[in-house]
């Protein structure tokens, strides 16, 4: 399907639009229609679902806006619906102060749920920037990562590329020694 005619981006901005992107398994739909439609049973063999379990997180992700039916199809008498996400990408609120992250914890889990000895590169930098090297570097990072979203092919694997860019509770910066 082509994405030319999908917005840019989908703003999450009720409760329910958040408690749908929350969820672990309907984050993982949702990865399953990052790039093409699929049926609820293309999904449920996707992520490892039931039908009945996989159908029910669609028809949620669907009230909430986030995924839409892009095409239907008649099989020995039934409507097959096929299914994509509603935008290019989804843009989360701000977590509030103490709050989850909803898309770090999605992340973390989707890393710890890859293929053991399948090749990653997992960095943490601890950095020193001025307030314009920090909106200097998340520019940069953000380019590459759409720089990248335009060249990923459907028909290839796929890869997740996570970035957090943020300065640290102020409690946990030291001095470069120890307390």
């Amino acid at each position: 399907m082509p994405t030319d005619d999908l917005p840019e981006a989908f703003h999450v901005t009720t409760d329910d639009q958040l408690r749908a992107v929350s969820n672990l398994t309907r984050h993982r739909i949702m990865a399953v229609l990052r790039f093409e439609p699929a049926t609820i049973t293309q999904i449920a063999e996707r992520v490892g679902l039931a039908k009945g379990s996989s159908s029910y997180h669609v028809r949620l992700l669907e009230r909430a806006g986030l995924v839409k039916v892009v095409r239907t199809r008649k099989v020995r008498g039934v409507t097959e619906r096929y299914y994509a996400m509603a935008a290019r990408s989804i843009v989360l609120p701000e977590p509030g102060e103490g709050g989850p992250d909803v898309l770090m914890r999605h992340a973390v889990a989707d890393l710890e749920a890859a293929p053991a000895g399948a090749e990653r590169h997992v960095r943490m930098a601890h950095l020193r920037l001025t307030d314009e090297q920090f909106a200097e570097l998340g520019e940069r990072l953000q380019a590459l990562a759409d720089e990248y979203r335009e060249l990923s092919d459907p028909t290839l694997p796929d890869v997740s590329l996570v970035f957090a860019l943020f300065h640290p509770a102020q409690g946990e910066q030291t001095d470069g020694g120890a307390k």
